[in-house]
């Protein structure tokens, strides 16, 4: 079982030091931290992922961290989603959610083979409903 926390809305001068440093000030321990960049330019995507050693750490360092402060914003904490795969089943068959093709349940605009946009009947064209989502969405 992973007990993996999901830190947002981080500046993004923000490294893993920096967060190892605000854990030991607070004697909460990780495993490991993991500030995730641009691969392209190396700059921080404002978000981190804390591995802890069990569910009793990871939630003290959310609730330590979930709305705190950091400059003019409050971060984000809370456990880490796993993954979506990115591989559709075949030719034939089923493409996960998410997948280009696929039908998106937020009613959000996908591009298919050949560049057409496809949108879901009846959707409405909201954005993202909170800076997470903001966030996430830029990740994404």
């Amino acid at each position: 079982m992973s007990f993996t926390v999901f830190l947002g809305n981080l500046p993004v001068w923000v490294t893993a030091d920096d967060i190892k440093s605000w854990l030991s000030a607070e004697n909460l321990v990780a495993d490991s931290i993991k500030v995730i960049r641009n691969p392209e330019t190396q700059e921080s995507k404002g978000f981190a992922f804390i591995d802890a050693p069990n569910s009793e750490e990871m939630n003290s360092i959310i609730r330590r961290f979930d709305r705190a402060p950091l400059e003019d914003r409050l971060l984000r904490a809370n456990p880490a989603q796993p993954p979506k795969s990115k591989a559709g089943v075949g030719p034939s068959g089923p493409r996960p959610a998410g997948a280009p093709g696929a039908s998106s349940p937020t009613g959000q605009v996908r591009r298919e083979r050949g560049g057409r946009k496809h949108k879901r009947p009846g959707s409405t064209n909201q954005g993202p409903q909170s800076a997470f989502a903001e966030e996430l969405a830029k990740a994404l």
